[in-house]
Parts: structure tokens; C-alpha cells; sequence
């Protein structure tokens, strides 16, 4: 029996929110999910009393969940999804939202992901991210993302003969997206020579490999289009999402992601094929899962990232344009929010809100996400096609 799927056609995304990133913060998570709540009614024209959705990702609320922020927030939703998986939480969110929306459960859906980001949270998420990481790895002297990821990195290059300059491409490129983004950490320019002589953190990652952790939050609404028309609100529509975890099981170290498993039905959803895509947000949390999300979306074959890079210009006006926003390698890391920012950009290019990285006549985006590292891979994968209303 044949998979059947209702589309996601009339659900409309609006209303970009970013709260501005900030290095460290002594406010709590609760605050900046705040922040993002009130920029959503402001921007939107839409009273607090009308949202009654809510979609939530963070890892530094703990010990609340989503519910205890309705109460902190004076909302009282009829719809509430708390989805833990940071990097892969925005196309999750917006999946489970739309739905939402589409079965008459909920109206107008708020889809926020917020952290905050000082000394002691920072510890207390890497020591509480994953038991099957800390107990793999802590008693080596290792711990965190940079030596996990490191691991992954120095394997697919063996692998697939990726140099550092290769990372180096993305990396570089991002970072010249980001200095026409506001909100983004880095304001200086990166060339490849700085990039090759950054100081190394776990080899092979260098300095500039790594996201840089801040506070902050994304967010932005889920409700009809004819709602969206009715309020005026420009907006974009879903073409198809995918979801997928734990996928590859087998493979002893991470060279592939879940996307690979369902690109082909990303894109009969869509009904497009890769090339006519005009954009892509990968989930950048380092340069080898973007290749990687190269190779597994249908852009290039796998092992082909290198030559891919090496060909294409992946700034906002260049040949293959990736994470206009500059990504969380250039703009941070707002925690979980990470996983929204490629949301929110998209659909600022598609509402033509990008202001000076606007890729030219842009009608189809491609957002990845990517969530929960173990010991040598991460469990969660998405992807969602969006594009300009008909």
C-alpha cells in the first residue's frame, strides 16, 4: 500500500522574528522567549489572545517546558508542542504547526526557539545533552561538540579527500553573507588565509569550524494563508517536508544524514528538482555537515562535496547561495534558536525582507535542520521547500 500525504497547501509562514544576539546573558531563556512573543504580536498585528498555538525548542528552560512558558507568558493555547531536537527543530516545529493549522487545532501558531547563554548553563547543556556522549566520551578527557564533531570531520576527510580549504570555502563565504546581516556576532570580514591559520581546537577543527554559543531567540507565525492575506502579512508557503531519525544506523562513523532517505519525496512534494532551487539554509553547526547536507539534498553526489565547493560561489549573489543569513558560523549560535535561523532567513528572502544579501528573484528555498549530537553522529534530520505565494 502506497504512502498517501496530505499536502501542506494554504498554510502560510510570517512574520520573521530575531532577538538580537548577545555574547553571554544572565537572563534566562524564559526572558528572550519573551522578547520573541512580543516582537510576534507587535510585527504581526496579531493580539496575544489570538495565538492559540504554541511550537517551543530550547534546552536552557529546563526545568520548564513549553507549558510552563504559557503560564509565565500569559498565553492560554489550544495547541502546544514542546520538540527538543535543537538544529532540527525548525523544520519540526513548522511541520507539526502546519498540520496544526491545517486541521482546524489551532489558528495562529507561534513557532519560538530561544537559549540563553552564560558560564554555568553552557555547562550544565553539554554535560545533560547526551548520556550516550558523555559516557562515550568523558572518560577519554574529551567532551563537548568540538572533539565529537572533530571525529566526523577527520573521517570524512580520509574518506573523501576534503581538505580544509574545502571547509574553509563555506566557511569564508558565510562570513561575507553575514556582514550585510544586523543581528549577526561577527562583523569583520574572514579571509581563507585567516581561516587556514586560525588556531587549532580539536584537529583537524580550527578556530573558525566552531559556532560561537550566544544568547538570543528566532521565531515566527503559522496560520492560514487566506489569514495571512486578511492581516496583510507578506508570507511564504510550504512545498514539501521531511523528517527523519537515526537514520543510517549501520555506518561506523557519520558520513551521511536522513535527508538522503527522503530527498526524492522532498522533491516530488515540491515537484521541482534540486536545480530549480534558488537558495539552501543548511544547518551549519560545522563545515562538514553543510558538504555533507551538499551531497544528501541532491546537489551533488556523495564524495563529490570538494568539487562542489570548489566550482560554486555560495554568497547571497553568487552561483549556489548558502545560509544568506551567514549561518550560525558567522552569526552564532543562539542555542536552540540555531535551528530557526535558517527558517526565519528564508523567509525574509521570500518576503523580500533580506534588504542587502537578497538573493536576486528567488522563488524556491531549501532550509535543512540537523539536531542531537552523540558520540559519532547526530540523530535528527529535516528539510523543508518553501516558496513565494502563487
Amino acid at each position: 500500500m502506497g504512502r498517501q500525504r496530505l499536502s501542506y497547501e494554504g498554510v502560510a509562514l510570517a512574520v520573521p522574528v530575531t532577538v538580537p544576539y548577545v555574547r553571554y546573558s544572565t537572563l534566562g531563556a524564559h526572558w528572550f522567549i519573551g522578547q520573541a512573543l512580543e516582537a510576534l504580536v507587535r510585527t504581526g498585528g496579531v493580539p496575544k489572545a489570538q495565538i492559540d498555538g504554541l511550537c517551543l525548542s530550547s534546552f536552557s528552560l529546563a526545568p520548564d517546558t513549553a507549558v510552563g512558558v504559557t503560564q509565565h507568558m500569559g498565553l492560554s493555547p489550544r495547541w502546544l508542542d514542546h520538540v527538543p531536537t535543537g538544529g532540527a527543530s525548525g523544520v519540526m516545529c513548522l511541520r507539526r504547526a502546519a498540520r496544526a493549522v491545517q486541521a482546524g487545532d489551532a489558528d495562529v501558531v507561534a513557532c519560538v526557539a530561544a537559549d540563553t547563554n552564560h558560564v554555568d548553563s553552557f555547562r550544565q547543556t553539554l554535560g545533560a545533552f547526551s548520556n550516550f556522549a558523555r559516557d562515550a566520551t568523558y572518560p577519554y578527557g574529551s567532551g563537548g561538540p568540538n572533539s565529537i564533531f572533530a571525529f566526523i570531520t577527520a573521517n570524512y576527510m580520509r574518506t573523501y579527500g576534503a581538505t580544509r580549504e574545502d571547509f574553509g570555502r563555506i566557511a569564508v563565504a558565510q562570513r561575507s553573507n553575514a556582514l550585510k546581516n544586523p543581528h549577526a556576532m561577527f562583523k569583520k570580514p574572514l579571509t581563507l588565509d585567516e581561516y587556514m591559520a586560525a588556531r587549532p581546537i580539536s584537529d583537524p577543527i580550527h578556530l573558525f569550524d566552531c559556532v560561537m554559543p550566544c544568547a538570543g531567540a528566532e521565531a515566527f507565525l503559522v496560520m492560514s494563508e487566506e489569514r495571512a492575506r486578511d492581516l496583510g502579512l507578506p508570507h511564504a508557503v510550504i512545498r514539501g517536508a521531511i523528517e527523519r531519525h537515526n537514520a543510517f544506523a549501520d555506518d561506523p562513523v557519520m558520513v551521511r544524514g536522513g535527508w538522503r532517505v527522503d530527498r526524492d519525496d522532498l522533491y516530488a512534494q515540491a515537484g521541482v528538482q534540486p536545480a530549480a532551487i534558488d537558495f539552501v539554509q543548511t544547518y551549519d553547526d560545522y563545515p562538514v555537515i553543510v558538504m555533507m547536507q551538499f551531497e544528501d539534498l541532491g546537489f551533488c553526489e556523495k564524495g563529490e562535496g570538494t568539487a562542489f565547493v570548489r566550482s560554486h560561489t555560495m554568497t547571497h549573489a553568487g552561483s549556489f547561495p548558502n545560509n544568506t543569513s551567514g549561518g550560525q558560523l558567522s552569526a552564532g549560535q543562539a542555542g536552540a534558536a540555531g535551528g530557526f535561523l535558517g527558517m526565519t532567513e528564508a523567509i525574509r528572502q521570500l518576503t523580500d525582507e533580506a534588504g542587502p544579501r537578497t538573493v536576486p528573484d528567488a522563488q524556491l528555498g531549501l532550509v535543512a535542520g540537523f539536531g542531537m549530537v552523540t558520540y559519532d553522529r547526530c540523530l535528527c534530520t529535516g528539510a523543508v521547500i518553501l516558496g513565494r505565494p502563487a
